[in-house]
């Protein structure tokens, strides 16, 4: 019977995430899928979404996803997600919503409330 060797890798980068603004002007902090990591594929991103509520009020409206899967990972707060296949709910602390766009899509991601902190992986 085969046993797993450990195999122990030095870290070959760190790289700094790249502020954006993303959706209706929220503010983001994308680490994957920045020029800076080339060697990832283009499809992937990983975006971090972290700012009082009030910040992030324009949210994120109606948008198009094609051919992709999405997963929103929600830490803080709330987020209310509608697509155009009727899709609906409020996605909260601890919740996860995992989308696939297929042939196409249209969404929006928007925040709940007025106050407390947003923390999310949109």
């Amino acid at each position: 019977m085969a046993t797993a060797q450990q195999v122990l890798r030095p870290i070959s980068k760190v790289v700094q995430g790249l502020k954006l603004s993303e959706g209706a002007g929220v503010k983001i902090c994308r680490t994957v899928g920045t020029p800076k990591l080339r060697n990832l594929d283009p499809f992937l991103m990983l975006d971090e979404l972290k700012l009082p509520v009030n910040q992030a009020t324009a949210g994120f409206p109606n948008h198009p996803h094609r051919g992709f899967e999405t997963c929103s990972i929600m830490l803080e707060g709330e987020m209310q997600h509608k697509d155009s296949a009727g899709n609906a709910g409020v996605i909260g602390p601890g919740g996860v919503q995992w989308m696939t766009a297929g042939r196409g899509i249209i969404h929006s991601e928007m925040p709940v409330g007025r106050e407390g902190r947003l923390w999310s992986y949109p």
